[in-house]
Order: C-alpha cells, then sequence, then structure tokens
C-alpha cells in the first residue's frame, strides 16, 4: 500500500479492506448498497477500526480509539468525562465512561441554557464522587483545560447568564463547589491529549 494523506475501511462494499486511496475505496462502495466505510488520518487507526465493527465508528469522531495504537497511552484504569452543548449558551449534557472499555459510568442531562466548560466542570466533580461512592481511585481525563483550572482552584469561574431556565445548572455548580471545598481530591486530573490520543472516549460524536 502507498503512502496516504488519509485510509479508508471498507466493513462492507465489493472489497472489505484497507484503503490508501478515495479511488480504490470508492470502486469498493460506490452503487453498493447500504455500504459501510469511513476514514482514518493514520494507517494504525484504520487498522484498529477495520479489527472493530462499523457500529463503533458510525456517526462518531474517526479518532475514537487511537490512544490504543499510542506509543505513549492514558493511564488506565481511568475515567474520560466530556460535555456537549449546542450553542452558547445552548442544551447541556455530561458523561464520564470507563476509558478503557467505553462504558458509560454516568450521564445527566440535558440542561437547557448551558455552556461546555460547566458541563466539563460538573462531570469531572461527579466522577470524584462516582469514584468516592465506588470506593475506587482513578486518574480522570478532560479534554478542557479551564474545567480542570476550576476543579483544582473549587471555584466555578463562569461567565454563564443565569436564566429563569438554567436553575439546575446553577443549583449543581453550587453543590459541587461545596463538595470540593469538603473533600481533599486524592486522584490525579489530568487533560487529555487529543492530538495524541484521537478523541476522548466520552465524546458525544456530535463535533
Amino acid at each position: 500500500m502507498k503512502k496516504a494523506t488519509k485510509y479508508y475501511v471498507v466493513w462492507k462494499g465489493r472489497k472489505p479492506g484497507i484503503f490508501g486511496s478515495w479511488k480504490e475505496c470508492s470502486d469498493s462502495v460506490s452503487g453498493y448498497p447500504d455500504a459501510e466505510y469511513k476514514a482514518f488520518e493514520t494507517l494504525p487507526s484504520a487498522e484498529e477500526a477495520f479489527q472493530r465493527k462499523y457500529e463503533d465508528y458510525k456517526g462518531g469522531p474517526a479518532t475514537r480509539g487511537l490512544w490504543k495504537t499510542a506509543e505513549v497511552k492514558p493511564i488506565l484504569p481511568s475515567i474520560c468525562v466530556d460535555a456537549a452543548c449546542a450553542g452558547v449558551p445552548g442544551p447541556l449534557e455530561y458523561r464520564g465512561v470507563d476509558t478503557e472499555t467505553g462504558e458509560q459510568l454516568f450521564h445527566m442531562g440535558p440542561f437547557p441554557d448551558g455552556t461546555n466548560n460547566v458541563g466539563e466542570f460538573l462531570a469531572i466533580v461527579h466522577a470524584l464522587e462516582w469514584m468516592r461512592k465506588q470506593k475506587v481511585n482513578r486518574p480522570i481525563y478532560s479534554d478542557s483545560v479551564i474545567a480542570v483550572g476550576w476543579v483544582k482552584l473549587g471555584v466555578c469561574r463562569t461567565k454563564m447568564e443565569r436564566t429563569a431556565n438554567n436553575a439546575a445548572l446553577f443549583y449543581l455548580i453550587s453543590r459541587s463547589e461545596k463538595w470540593l471545598a469538603e473533600h481533599n481530591i486524592m486522584t490525579g486530573i489530568i487533560k487529555w491529549d487529543t492530538e495524541r490520543w484521537g478523541e476522548n472516549p466520552a465524546d458525544f460524536g456530535r463535533k
């Protein structure tokens, strides 16, 4: 296979496999009923995807799972958190997953009139409380530098406007700040290295 700028995985087509050009991919899937294919930035990520199911990648980021083939990997076991917000402000939800398996550990929302950084902040604190209840201690990965900083300060410094709709979010922020003031954080809160590892496993796949 010659060097390519993108690699195309075809799970279902005339000729399933990994292709180094769009022409090869197109020849396999064009006009083929219910073809299943997706582009990837690196050969290792394409090879990883081809060993899995199309459903694991359908509608999601092509770089999901890239961390598994990285030379330096995230710490395992660990928790990844992420938030999704449609607009600023907009409907907000957040969740936490097991980094290695992708199993969803918790999910909250959607809440109206939220922001992404608020969701990331709440997700990190939720993960801390989840670990306390489960009596485990794992690193937490987030791709929000701002939210990680807020948690370490113990204060959510959002400029989000308070509205009649987002009272629940401000209640959660207040409760989270109180939780941080009352508990010592005994685990690492680490910035997810998107460039090296691809999308955060907790990503909602809506970018």
